[in-house]
């Protein structure tokens, strides 16, 4: 059977969720520098608009909807929707995710189901949604986000490593079923990229609002890695046909520790949370 391995994006359709800010749009201008029709979504309208408005005065062609990952019916209209629109759907980037910072003892069960509808089953939903028309045409990629803490644990982000873990697992999991079908499967696991994710996150488990806040600066430095280097890099994975595209902030080092050595490298953690170093 063919498979679908571009060189050229040119023609091509991409669907993006998180489209709005971040690896989404920075995965979505440099599609539409290379040619590529794009469907955009987002839960946030007002940033989702701000997207479609760059890429539609650079003379791309772009579609854009809000949509909650989230919400299985809206994912699988929208997707009857885009293939409706374009005649076929080449690349799929389930790409839209949320952050808890919180302890397992903190954590509401209310933020752990919030966080692993989108992290987790909005992945499942975008692929289940696409999957019959890439099988049908023996072609397409679809493309996974999920992270560094989807390769190592971290003390006080259980929820959000329980997501990202989740979504490896199936990722891996599609893609062997996928073999010889045609349709490429693509697990994105980047680490410190400079998206908004820890600023419109949730988290409960600091004592003081001035400790949350230090938090959440602690996370926001850490958050560096340019988006646009990390759209290239996903881009560059996608035409090597690469099953794991890993990048980031050491997040290759951090990986090949955590297997080699998992005692050590997981009370280095630990003791990295409670020295704050």
């Amino acid at each position: 059977m063919p498979r679908s391995k571009p060189t050229d994006f040119a023609d091509k359709t991409a669907f993006i969720t998180g489209a709005g800010s971040g690896i989404g749009r920075a995965l979505a201008e440099l599609l539409a520098a290379e040619g590529c029709r794009l469907m955009l979504s987002d839960i946030d309208e007002a940033s989702l608009g701000e997207t479609a408005r760059i890429l539609e005065n650079g003379g791309a062609t772009v579609e854009s909807a809000r949509l909650d990952v989230a919400d299985r019916a809206a994912v699988e209209a929208l997707a009857a929707r885009s293939i409706d629109r374009f005649g076929q759907v080449d690349l799929v980037f389930n790409n839209a995710g949320v952050w808890i910072a919180d302890d397992v003892a903190d954590m509401a069960y209310a933020d752990f189901d919030w966080l692993m509808n989108i992290n987790f089953w909005g992945v499942v939903n975008g692929c289940k949604a696409f999957l019959p028309h890439m099988k049908a045409r023996s072609s397409g990629h679809i493309v996974n986000m999920s992270s560094l803490f989807g390769l190592i644990a971290v003390p006080g982000q259980s929820a959000y490593c329980a997501s990202k873990f989740a979504v490896g697992g199936f990722t891996e999991a599609l893609r062997l079923e996928l073999t010889g079908s045609g349709v490429s499967v693509h697990g994105v696991y980047p680490a410190g990229v400079a998206t908004n994710i820890a600023r419109n996150g949730r988290g409960r488990g600091a004592a003081t609002l001035a400790a949350r806040d230090a938090n959440l600066t602690e996370s926001e430095r850490f958050l560096n890695f340019p988006t646009a280097k990390a759209a290239r890099i996903i881009r560059d994975g996608i035409r090597r046909g690469d099953p794991r595209i890993v990048f980031g902030n050491n997040a290759k080092k951090s990986d090949l520790l955590s297997r080699l050595m998992p005692r050590r490298f997981g009370l280095k953690l630990a003791k990295q949370r409670q020295t704050g170093r």
